[in-house]
């Protein structure tokens, strides 16, 4: 133990208890205090590149602002997955439990332009469990409902964060029994091509992709991330997408972890204390965890799935929904490439011309790490061979 902090060598070990859950019930339907946890409440310039820094999506349509002055929005807009930017998510309850995001449904409902105000609101859904898993023993699901709003009100976006709550102690048991070679024993001409792949991708742009074009069975366009590395994950903290509440340092640090010491542990090789968050740096920390070392944030996956989606779209596309479930850790060393196929089309309610896609995220074991779905509205033409463009770019902007 770390004196009278409370703060050990360890991550904490809590076991599922009746009081734990009857508490856990009793918040049911609460809205969570956000304080600790906002990054950006302005979608300025500057936020909206460093994030996309941080993801490693270039789109000019978010990065070149005399690039978004000639688009439909008149201006610079900011990606889809933006939001994560102002408020990743919070930190709520099962003190002492280990926890993975398990899967995201998010719903788009306006961009979000260049000095939009972005406030969230959060609310605890409630659970599901426990039930007993093979993965990690006992678990829960829990389900956080975030809805993030501009300047006028208006819904932006809604995000559904599930995530599955375990014994720590029982992860750890487990944890030979998943383990594979790591860091992955790339080659140098395998480095080579991956890297090759990287530098080829190309979002679509100002060609608009018409509804009438798309076929069902149409694959979208791959792009690649990895070998996954620690600047990949410090650039993901510094774009300000992850923090739940915000990692600080020194004295700032030291009190907040006072205050929760089940939020920090002693890490052996430096002394210095750790929150629970390092998991995605620090390979102690992913150990105690259950997993094998340092592995990628649920949403930073999330953020790929998107780029994925709005450089296939391009400039006339709007994400309307998606959807994903993170079946297997992304190590440092891994490379994932996310791709999707059209499974439908169709006219909305909202009266929104759209393609039904499934996506996948596959790693170089051929495991998919991320099944999902997306609904994509793009613009189609009217009798007169007119574009018409997706209900929430017809007053995005100046054109």
């Amino acid at each position: 133990m770390s004196g009278e902090a409370g703060i050990s060598r360890e991550l904490a070990r809590a076991e599922f208890t009746p009081k734990m859950l009857d508490d856990m019930r009793s918040r049911i339907g609460m809205q969570i205090r956000t304080d600790g946890c906002v990054n950006n409440e302005l979608a300025t310039r500057i936020a909206i590149l460093r994030f996309c820094e941080g993801i490693g999506d270039d789109n000019p349509l978010w990065t070149d602002k005399s690039y978004g002055e000639q688009t439909v929005y008149g201006g610079l807009i900011a990606p889809p997955s933006f939001i994560f930017a102002c408020m990743a998510s919070v930190q709520f309850g099962w003190a002492g439990l280990g926890g993975f995001h398990a899967e995201t449904t998010m719903e788009f409902h306006k961009p979000i332009r260049m000095n939009d105000t972005i406030d969230a609101t959060v609310f605890f859904d409630g659970f599901d469990g426990p039930t007993e898993s093979q993965f990690g023993g006992r678990r829960i699901k829990d389900y956080i409902r975030q809805e993030y709003r501009d300047q006028t009100g208006d819904l932006v976006t809604k995000f559904i964060c599930s995530r599955m709550r375990f014994e720590r102690g029982e992860m750890q048991k487990r944890r030979e029994s998943r383990k594979i070679e790591l860091p992955h024993p790339w080659t140098e001409a395998e480095l080579t091509q991956i890297e090759n792949d990287v530098l080829a991708e190309s979002p679509r742009g100002a060609e608009p992709r018409l509804w009438e074009s798309v076929e069902i069975g149409d694959e979208i366009d791959i792009i690649t991330k990895g070998p996954l590395g620690l600047t990949d994950e410090i650039a993901f903290v510094a774009a300000g997408a992850a923090p739940i509440p915000r990692i600080a340092a020194h004295r700032i640090a030291l009190q907040r972890y006072r205050r929760h010491p089940n939020w920090a542990f002693r890490d052996p090789a430096t002394n210095a204390l750790e929150p629970v968050y390092s998991v995605h740096y620090n390979d102690h920390a992913a150990r105690m965890q259950g997993a094998q070392i340092a592995y990628d944030v649920g949403i930073q996956r999330t953020c790929w799935q998107i780029h994925s989606l709005t450089n296939w779209m391009g400039d006339t596309g709007f994400l309307k929904k998606l959807s994903g479930q993170y079946r297997a850790h992304v190590y440092l060393s891994d490379v994932v490439r996310l791709s999707g196929r059209v499974v439908g089309k169709e006219i909305d309610a909202d009266g929104d011309h759209v393609v039904l896609l499934e996506t996948w995220a596959t790693n170089q074991r051929d495991q998919n790490v991320m099944p999902g779905t997306a609904v994509v509205a793009l613009p189609h033409l009217d009798g007169a061979q007119t574009m018409i463009l997706p209900r929430a770019l017809q007053t995005a902007g100046g054109k």
